[in-house]
């Protein structure tokens, strides 16, 4: 169900690729703690294949497919942080996972890893997508994130003037002083200025 994740022009990577899973039908959830997988028979296997998981821009889904044709059985879509896949309760190599046919109809199914190895790797994808997810989002809730923190742990100063305390601005030019006034004309940059001329006397 390519359309699934099939969005915008995101470039489609395969997180990771299992050549042998098992898969088993189970019965209801028996409890509200979840699944066992000695209850579903290791030999009872009802389907036998590859698992890839893909990512698609913001989603993921699980594939499960034929070895040697690439026919699809089965899809499920991650869907963090919802139920799409759970581990059991009794093995690390197990797990349930919700598919979802091309109806929009879901089941839950068992599936199950040969290896121990090969399910830490499925792990390991699952949370390297969450990482992608969380990366892609972070951008603006850090910067939000980070002036909120800011705010919460700087500590509260007091400005506001206690009693009796006065506060005082000093204004350049206002000291109360006359300043001295400049001397009007010549503006030729001279530094002396001629002395008038004697009154009443003649002229040599």
């Amino acid at each position: 169900m390519a359309s699934l994740i099939d969005t915008d022009d995101a470039i489609e990577t395969v997180l990771f690729i299992c050549r042998n899973v098992k898969v088993y039908k189970i019965p209801p959830r028996p409890n509200l703690s979840g699944w066992k997988a000695q209850d579903w028979g290791e030999d009872s296997f009802m389907w036998e294949g590859r698992l890839r998981i893909l990512q698609k821009g913001g989603h993921a889904v699980i594939k499960l497919e034929d070895s040697n044709t690439g026919e699809m059985f089965a899809n499920c879509p991650y869907d963090p942080p919802g139920s799409s896949v759970e581990p059991v309760l009794d093995s690390s190599r197990y797990f349930v996972l919700r598919i979802v046919d091309e109806s929009g109809r879901k089941a839950s199914i068992g599936m199950g890893f040969e290896e121990r190895g090969d399910a830490f790797d499925f792990n390991v994808a699952l949370q390297d997508h969450l990482k992608h997810l969380s990366s892609a989002s972070s951008p603006a809730s850090s910067s939000s994130s980070t002036a909120s923190s800011t705010a919460k742990t700087e500590p509260k100063r007091d400005f506001s003037l206690k009693e009796g305390q006065t506060f005082s601005i000093s204004i350049p030019g206002a000291s109360g002083k006359p300043r001295p006034k400049k001397p009007e004309g010549g503006g030729g940059g001279g530094l002396f200025m001629l002395p008038p001329p004697p009154s009443g006397g003649s002229q040599r």
